[in-house]
């Protein structure tokens, strides 16, 4: 049975001769059109001599055409982004602005001034783009642009306190998203790590009483900006450890994490540490991300001293964690929105904290409104948003969110993640008390229309009427 079933299938020559083969080819290429029909072959000889019958050359068709599909898809695609949770870090992190956006694609396309001097008819240096607006912006002497944060830290510690101390409190010996511990990257780095202080207080006379003028090479300060301690703790000023490192004439270097340069006060927030007011304290080395609370592409910036940072650009560590042209693209448009006094209009980070209530109430009730047929209870309640993306630990900004009132939101929710093509990209909500919610702060305004396309297809397919 099982041999006569086997003669039934066409020989891989025979199926590239096919008129449906021959569009496939056109469309994916001969290599791999070849690749993905021998392996529709081998599954379903597989299936024969496990007692099945012979598929239809349509069958096998449609099986590689549905393979070919797969392998070419992209893996990394738009999503919508209901959650409520601004810097999403494993959505994306910060939303780039349309500026940032536009900067960037025309950086990609053909060539650029990236490293060429067009005054001087000379090569130039890729880190004068973002260096001029960091310095303006901040107040700071010079500054250097590389791939995260993490690298900002880790070139730091290579190029200015290899086999030498540097001083931290217990207290800020952090861990970052992924697991990354700054122990493992100071010990990566060379340097050589000495706690100061217990977990909860510390002075800064434990900073001088571990200090060492020869063999001190920074003291370090790193911001607790996923977590916050409370109650019986204290830790030092920035002006009580650069008075310290004036002393002693060793730098100071603070780790800010997210970093910012707007005052998150002024949005009902908790006071986040700006990259200015660390340059105003007088601190030698600063580093912060330029893709949470910045709201640029992913970028390690390092602002301080300019011998300093002299030092880092021209560490053969710099070279390994650069930026590209694209990102430098984007980050400097991102700043020119900073430098123009646009940010909370711009760049969609502020101007999603910076979002009123009452706007947010309109848009949630736009959306029940387009709902009201589908026959699933709907109710626009309050609720709360994060920040998100290890910034500002514990503080919410209050909204109003779309709930809806199903028997069970989980199959509603992977409906959502994973729509049909004709139904716009994948929305991510987030789930609280049984109910589906859907935070309008995190949803740009220009995704409305497909978002309520896409809710009433999912509610459709999921709750079919009777």
């Amino acid at each position: 049975m099982n041999q006569s079933e086997l003669r039934k299938l066409p020989s891989i020559d025979k199926l590239l001769q096919a008129e449906a083969v021959a569009v496939l080819v056109e469309q994916h290429g001969h290599e791999l059109t070849t690749d993905v029909l021998r392996s529709t072959l081998d599954n379903a000889r597989q299936a024969i001599l496990n007692g099945e019958p012979a598929p239809e050359a349509t069958t096998l068709f449609t099986e590689a055409t549905r393979r070919l599909d797969a392998d070419v898809r992209p893996s990394l695609y738009p999503v919508i982004n209901a959650t409520g949770v601004i810097i999403h870090t494993n959505l994306g992190r910060a939303p780039l602005s349309e500026r940032a956006r536009r900067a960037m694609a025309q950086a990609s396309m053909g060539y650029s001034n990236l490293e060429y001097d067009m005054q001087a008819g000379a090569r130039g240096s890729r880190y004068t783009h973002a260096a001029r607006l960091l310095c303006r912006l901040t107040g700071a002497e010079d500054a250097l642009v590389v791939n995260n944060n993490a690298s900002a830290l880790l070139l730091t510690l290579t190029a200015l306190a290899k086999e030498r101390e540097v001083l931290i409190s217990r207290s800020q010996l952090i861990e970052i998203g992924g697991g990354f511990r700054i122990p493992d990257v100071m010990r990566q780095s060379g340097a050589l790590l000495v706690e100061v202080g217990t977990t909860n207080r510390t002075y800064v006379r434990d900073y001088a009483d571990s200090l060492h003028s020869i063999n001190t090479a920074l003291l370090l300060r790193v911001h607790h900006s996923n977590f916050s301690i409370t109650g019986f703790v204290y830790e030092p000023t920035l002006g009580e450890l650069v008075t310290l490192g004036d002393e002693y004439a060793i730098p100071v270097m603070d780790d800010l994490g997210s970093g910012t340069l707007l005052e998150t006060e002024s949005y009902g927030l908790a006071h986040e540490p700006t990259i200015q007011e660390s340059v105003g304290a007088g601190v030698s080395i600063i580093t912060a991300s330029g893709d949470k609370l910045l709201g640029g592409p992913q970028a390690g910036l390092i602002v301080g001293k300019a011998d300093l940072v002299a030092k880092l650009r021209h560490h053969p560590l710099a070279r390994a964690v650069r930026v590209d042209k694209t990102t430098l693209a984007g980050l400097q448009a991102t700043l020119l929105a900073y430098l123009e006094g646009k940010a909370t209009d711009e760049v969609p980070v502020w101007r999603m904290i910076a979002t009123p209530l009452e706007n947010l109430t309109r848009r949630a009730r736009k959306w029940q409104r387009a709902l009201k047929d589908s026959g699933v209870p709907t109710a626009v309640i309050a609720a709360e948003s994060t920040v998100g993306g290890g910034s500002l630990p514990g503080q919410t900004l209050p909204t109003r969110v779309l709930a809806l009132e199903v028997p069970s939101p989980d199959p509603l929710a992977a409906r959502l993640r994973h729509p049909e093509p004709s139904n716009g990209p994948p929305i991510v909500p987030r789930i609280e008390d049984d109910r589906l919610l859907l935070d309008p702060r995190t949803v740009l305004p220009e995704q409305d229309t497909i978002l309520v396309k896409a809710l009433r297809a999912a509610l459709a397919a999921e709750y079919p009427p009777d």
